[in-house]
């Protein structure tokens, strides 16, 4: 058995050349004995942990990595318990959402080996399994796709720096006048909103879309039902709530609207269980209102889609306010508290009020506000507290 995982492995050691370092290889720290990585499908997971362990400065058999989606053994804790009697020490599981009860496995194993075990998942990923409880065990990270930051660095070959929230409203004049002088930022901007979210584009350029349509598939297809209890008709209903959104501008929901289109009568739990796989699944990203709590059963004030790639795959037009929206939304995410503003579009932190628009956006809505910021798209650099769109991609 373990001869064919380590077969599996050098190949593909062998063939993954990939030598540029996400943001995440100098921010994630695995010297826990548990340690998972989650996040959407395509943004580079399986590629950091072959990196990671090809760097790893032990004999190639004391590393092994393992993909749950493609074995056929009846246990993981086998596996980890044969490779530790062979004085394993890093045991890599990739794609543990697809295997059945991994939570179990992974308690066993946290409890009885002396491995350090690092696993991968969906960003859907749920660890609060009563049979297990992983959440007290494991460290969890969730990743991005790329930043605009990231983009350049590979399309140019060079090295940029990222900058805080804080640092891009208060420098912004300066920090846009050292990188301009870089690279050229409207044509590579450009480029990234169509194509630069996901690192397979540095693959296949010409058929990214393609691709990256059928990754959505996939994971509303196979991610999501391996996650959450859904029926084959319910897989459909996702692809087309999707495509309705994909359709709407910056979405304010109207629920009995959406419940109609998508033939569902007066299931409301129903919708709101789709809009939230959806969103865990890194398809959609919904923004709620802070003060009613997580619960999924509430109405988000806003729905994007999760990154302007996805418009540009799965979506017939895309109006570009919705785009310069999402591109801005999809930067904070996961770093910062969004909510929907009153006035302007995000109140982001509950401290800085952002406006998002076009290069002739004025500050006419947001002019009696404190801390409030003009995002505009078309401009290169800014001036005072109107802000260059693209430099919200400098943050990781």
């Amino acid at each position: 058995m373990l001869d064919e995982l380590r077969e599996y492995q050098r190949t593909l050691f062998a063939k993954n050349n990939f030598i540029y370092k996400r943001y995440f290889h100098r921010t994630l720290n695995l010297d826990k004995k548990l340690v998972g990585l989650i996040g959407a499908r395509g943004v580079g997971k399986t590629t950091y942990l072959i990196q990671y362990l090809k760097a790893l400065d032990i004999p190639f058999s004391q590393k092994l990595y393992i993909s749950a989606d493609t074995i056929t053994i009846p246990s993981l804790f086998e596996v980890a318990q044969a490779f530790q009697k062979e004085e394993g020490k890093v045991l890599v599981i990739d794609e543990i959402h697809k295997y059945k009860d991994f939570e179990i496995e992974l308690k066993k194993i946290y409890d009885i080996l002396d491995l350090k075990v690092i696993f991968s998942g969906s960003s859907a990923l749920k660890l609060d399994n009563a049979k297990a409880d992983l959440s007290r065990r494991a460290v969890v990270y969730e990743v991005d796709g790329l930043s605009f930051r990231e983009f350049i660095e590979l399309s140019e070959g060079i090295e940029l720096p990222n900058f805080t929230l804080e640092e891009i409203l208060k420098n912004h004049v300066d920090i846009a006048y050292e990188l301009l002088e870089k690279f050229n930022v409207t044509l590579r901007f450009r480029e990234y909103i169509a194509q630069g979210y996901y690192p397979f584009y540095f693959e296949d350029k010409e058929d990214y879309l393609i691709k990256l349509n059928q990754t959505i598939n996939t994971v509303i297809e196979v991610d999501i039902p391996s996650i959450f209890p859904i029926e084959y008709d319910s897989v459909q209903n996702l692809k087309k709530l999707v495509r309705l959104l994909c359709e709407s501008h910056p979405y304010t929901p109207n629920i009995k609207e959406l419940l109609h289109k998508m033939d569902m009568k007066d299931n409301y739990k129903g919708l709101y269980r789709f809009l939230d796989y959806l969103n865990h699944a890194k398809i959609l990203h919904t923004i709620k209102p802070k003060a009613k709590g997580d619960t999924i059963f509430v109405k988000p004030d806003k729905i994007y889609l999760n990154n302007t790639n996805l418009h540009h795959a799965y979506c017939t037009q895309s109006n570009i306010g919705t785009l310069r929206e999402v591109f801005v939304a999809s930067m904070l995410q996961n770093r910062h508290q969004i909510e929907v503003a009153k006035k302007g579009d995000f109140l982001v932190d509950g401290a800085y009020l952002l406006e998002v628009g076009g290069k002739r956006k004025s500050f006419r809505q947001i002019k009696d506000e404190s801390n409030a910021f003009v995002v505009a798209d078309d401009i290169e650099i800014g001036s005072g507290n109107k802000i260059p769109l693209w430099l919200f991609g400098f943050m990781y």
